[in-house]
């Protein structure tokens, strides 16, 4: 049996637009981002794609784009599990600063190494192999059997957090995700195999 996985990045947020390192911090969607998330929902309804299981993190933007994609999709009345295992990479001591700031107080090289090694985080935060120890076994234990009953599931969540799971899905080493944009408000969609392993990815 094969099961549908749907991967949404949330819309732009507020600090997205001021350039500024988010990470668990909680801003809302800006109206670009309103705009993207309804986007997606219509992108799913033309193709087709009705899901049945939903899945968010425990921050305001990824859980409010899943609710414009919902209400574009006119579904109602569902359960969604949020958990924190989706939330965004944890920036720690670089959260809420804008990333010009940043560079000025530990600079330009050092704050590229944060950003874009795998396994280096930054000061009181976490690297994408942090938050890969986190959102993988979940994906693993919560998705994964869902996708193996033939479900269709939607998840709405975040660059680093979703960037865990397509590596996981598309067999790409460190250096392959550390260079793939998961952009906002675009919809990746999968076909997901009952052992987990990917069959193909869907265009839409």
């Amino acid at each position: 049996m094969t099961g549908t996985l749907i991967l949404v990045r949330h819309g732009e947020s507020e600090w997205n637009l001021k350039n500024l390192f988010t990470g668990w911090r909680n801003p809302d969607l800006t109206e670009k981002g309103i705009g993207e998330a309804t986007a997606t929902g219509k992108t799913l309804k033309a193709a087709g794609i009705v899901p049945d299981l939903f899945y968010t993190s425990a921050l305001r933007r990824a859980q409010r784009t899943l609710d414009l994609i919902l209400d574009e999709l006119g579904i109602v009345d569902v359960t969604i599990t949020r958990h924190q295992a989706l939330n965004e990479r944890d920036y720690g001591d670089l959260a809420g600063l804008n990333k010009d700031d940043a560079r000025k107080k530990w600079g330009e090289e050092q704050v590229l190494i944060w950003r874009r090694s795998y396994d280096v985080a930054p000061p009181g935060g976490e690297s994408l192999k942090d938050t890969a120890a986190r959102t993988l076994p979940y994906y693993e234990a919560e998705i994964l059997p869902e996708l193996a009953r033939g479900k269709t599931v939607l998840v709405a969540a975040h660059g680093n957090s979703l960037r865990a799971m397509v590596m996981a899905i598309e067999a790409l080493t460190p250096e392959q995700i550390l260079k793939r944009e998961i952009a906002t408000g675009e919809p990746i969609v999968y076909k997901i195999k009952a052992m987990g392993s990917l069959e193909e990815t869907v265009k839409l």
